[in-house]
């Protein structure tokens, strides 16, 4: 999934588009990789935890879950540690925490444990490099950036193709805890990923009006989070589908290598599934971001992505058929094209509810709501399992609660919003129609009046009735 971070903060030196910005884009393309692709890549290593620790599904379904929510959750703490420190000294210290708590789970003695150390500690190192990464993205490109962002969106399903398949080599050759150890060195890389962020420096006119633009922010009582977001309908109803969604787009990639070697397919061809899933994400992300700026597209690109959610639970729901390796292969093949198109789409649909000025804030509560699903997502369906025995009971459970949020979001936007949209059309077009066009005198008042309506200049904010009030 690729996240679009909306940066408040004052004016910044002009964004080159270009030149050191490409270093900016590599150290991106990584932490994306390792943020969205090791939650599903630790999977593999669930069989060896279960035999370890005699444990259930479930319980090793807590590790990519508290991955994840650690990744969504603490997204307001990176806002302030970085207007606090910068985006630099920030990513070092999450680079260190990801990397040490892969290292001491390697030491781990209990699944408690593990939940510490492979899902707290790393899970908020990768959150301290991700958020950071992206803003420093957005800061080195203006125009070109939709294209560095697509490109650093690619990170994910290309890191899973890689660490899928060497997750399963190393858990054959050194064992799930030779394996998180070297995992813990490979996500060191954090850190020189942190150390190419270096700041943008201004010239001495714009660094003029970056301090003046900071004086003035010093004088206005600026907000963390804008909660006024809530009072949009159409923000509510993206919020609750969205919500709905993680709980089941997530379960499949966790799933899916303990599903096919259910079935009795090899480890090896097994871990494989996870590389046919994230080389067909490759293209899938692009392609329906080009699809989706096109101008036809655009104005409805919300029933777009409620097609992208329905697509993905329709296939979740014909995965659980699946009962071979074929036909594990076909599902992947699809669910890698619905998942690109929701991961490409479900951002740009958010700021086109909302817009650009309180993106900043909906993003922040939207992903806390989503982290609450994504906890409690993977574990439940690992639960279905432990009392089903059937990993097509996990499926059917996530495509219909993929499905179910499809139809929230459209027929909530259908029902809530186009109709409030069309009264206004209406009103708008009985004001033209009547009579002849205001006369200039006429349009002056008209602007004093919705003026004074602004200005709250009554008693305890309360605005004093006049006959233009009245009126």
């Amino acid at each position: 999934m690729g996240v679009v971070v909306s940066d408040d903060g004052p004016p910044g030196p002009k964004a080159p588009d270009g030149g050191w910005g490409w270093a900016i884009l590599l150290g991106c393309f990584v932490i994306t990789g390792f943020s969205y692709a090791f939650p599903k890549a630790v999977s593999v290593f669930f069989k060896e935890l279960i035999k370890e620790f005699h444990i259930g599904y479930s319980d090793t379904a807590w590790i990519s879950s508290i991955l994840l929510a650690m990744l969504y959750g603490t997204g307001p703490l990176c806002s302030v540690l970085v207007n606090r420190f910068g985006c630099r000294p920030v990513m070092m210290v999450g680079g260190l925490f990801a990397s040490a708590g892969m290292i001491l789970a390697s030491l781990c003695t209990s699944i408690i444990q593990i939940y510490l150390t492979a899902g707290v500690i790393t899970g908020l190192g990768l959150a301290l490099n991700f958020q950071p990464s992206l803003i420093m993205l957005n800061r080195y490109f203006d125009k070109r950036r939709p294209l560095a962002n697509g490109l650093s969106a690619a990170g994910s399903p290309v890191f899973l193709c890689c660490l899928s398949p060497l997750g399963q080599n190393l858990s054959k050759v050194y064992g799930w805890r030779g394996g998180f150890l070297i995992l813990g060195g490979l996500l060191l890389n954090c850190c020189a990923c942190a150390a190419l962020m270096r700041p943008l420096k201004a010239s001495r006119k714009e660094q003029e009006k970056i301090d003046q633009a900071k004086k003035m922010q010093d004088k206005k009582k600026t907000k963390l989070l804008d909660f006024s977001v809530f009072k949009d309908r159409g923000f509510l109803i993206y919020t609750i589908a969205a919500s709905i969604m993680v709980f089941g787009l997530f379960v499949p990639p966790v799933f899916i290598v303990n599903y096919a070697k259910d079935t009795g397919v090899p480890d090896a061809d097994a871990a494989f599934l996870l590389t046919i899933l994230g080389f067909v994400d490759i293209f899938a992300r692009p392609l329906c971001g080009i699809v989706a700026g096109l101008k036809q597209v655009r104005p409805r690109c919300v029933y777009l992505f409620s097609f992208a959610m329905i697509f993905n639970g329709i296939t979740d729901l014909g995965g659980s058929f699946a009962e071979d390796y074929g036909g594990l292969t076909v599902f992947c093949i699809f669910f890698g094209i619905s998942y690109g198109m929701v991961g490409a789409l479900q951002f740009e649909v958010l700021m086109a509810i909302v817009g650009t000025e309180k993106f900043s804030s909906a993003i922040g509560l939207v992903l806390l709501m989503e982290a609450m699903a994504v906890l409690v997502g993977p574990p439940g369906a690992g639960k279905l399992f432990d009392i089903t025995k059937n990993f097509k009971h996990v499926f059917y459970l996530a495509g219909s609660e993929v499905v179910l949020s499809a139809c929230v979001l459209a027929l909530g936007n259908f029902f809530c919003l186009r109709k409030s949209t069309k009264q206004t059309e209406k009103a708008q077009k009985e004001n033209v129609e009547e009579g002849e066009p205001k006369k200039d005198s006429e349009a002056a008042d008209s602007i004093e009046v919705d003026q004074f309506l602004k200005d709250e200049t009554g008693k305890n904010g309360e605005i004093v009735p006049t006959p233009e009030t009245s009126v």
